[in-house]
């Protein structure tokens, strides 16, 4: 029977990706880990026999919480979320392999860079970003790390600094996350994390077009352009755009999941009239 304080994985499907996702914490066993290291998207993983060390993590924000069969494990993280002061803090029913049962997408784990000593992953590209080095943060925040750095520095010392830092090198010559062929970095992501969401896939040929300047492959490409280098004129700092970036991809997203179909006509036409 579930919990008043429980989600089901239709309906957390619908909200990973968007900025008002709830937290979402893993807190599987590190022998269901270790068996299956994939990571629903946008998961951070906690250690449950501490929960009420980090829970004050999560104060003020609402939260999902998942084990493996959505037992007493993410029972009692939950309550304890609610009891630090989560605005709320939900089960996931059936755990993380009622989430694989309903079809639910998984990121490889073993595909992620490793994590510093705070959790995080590290990823480090050229300064003065455009179009893919925006998109490609949007995703691993929205979809992969939302606790991910970002490090913008000079061309020639991308490697260099990646290596230092134990991060990953991405939209560069040479690094592993970067163009292959026709296909831009963000392509390359959505590929090796087996991102294959619809929504995701219609948004990839837009930035594919937008970033290689192949605006015939998607009306949309264009505007993309556009709007990317109009915030690249208006941030000089590179951390201010990506989060001004956030907001235009949130949008780009919502509109490839939602609203395709929709028109704008003015003056408007009333229901049942066409015109």
């Amino acid at each position: 029977m579930s919990s008043i304080h429980s989600i089901s994985p239709e309906k957390l499907a619908r909200l990973i990706g968007v900025p008002h996702c709830p937290a979402l914490i893993d807190v599987r066993s590190n022998a269901d880990r270790a068996a299956d290291p994939g990571v629903i998207p946008g998961a951070v993983r906690r250690d449950a026999d501490v929960a009420s060390d980090w829970a004050i993590e999560f104060a003020g924000r609402a939260a999902i919480v998942f084990d493996q069969r959505g037992e007493s494990v993410a029972e009692g993280v939950a309550a304890w979320l609610r009891q630090a002061g989560a605005s709320s803090a939900d089960v996931l029913n059936g755990g993380y392999l009622a989430w694989l049962k309903a079809g639910g997408p998984v990121v490889p784990g073993n595909k992620l860079p490793p994590r510093d000593a705070s959790g995080r992953t590290i990823w480090v590209t050229r300064s003065r970003p455009k179009v893919d080095r925006i998109a490609c943060p949007w995703l691993i925040r929205r979809f992969v790390d939302p606790t991910a750095v970002f490090l913008f520095v000079a061309p020639a010392e991308v490697m260099a600094v990646a290596e230092r830092y134990g991060g990953a090198a991405f939209d560069i010559e040479g690094a592993f996350w970067s163009h292959r062929g026709e296909r831009c970095t963000f392509d390359t992501m959505l590929d090796e994390w087996s991102l294959t969401i619809e929504p995701l896939q219609t948004l990839s040929v837009i930035v594919r077009g937008a970033d290689t300047g192949r605006l015939d492959l998607a009306p949309e490409a264009a505007g993309l352009l556009a709007a990317s280098l109009g915030l690249s004129r208006m941030y000089p700092d590179d951390l201010e755009q990506l989060e001004a970036g956030m907001t235009l991809y949130d949008a780009f997203y919502r509109w490839c999941r939602d609203a395709t179909d929709e028109p704008h006509n003015w003056p408007a036409v009333k229901s049942g009239k066409t015109p």
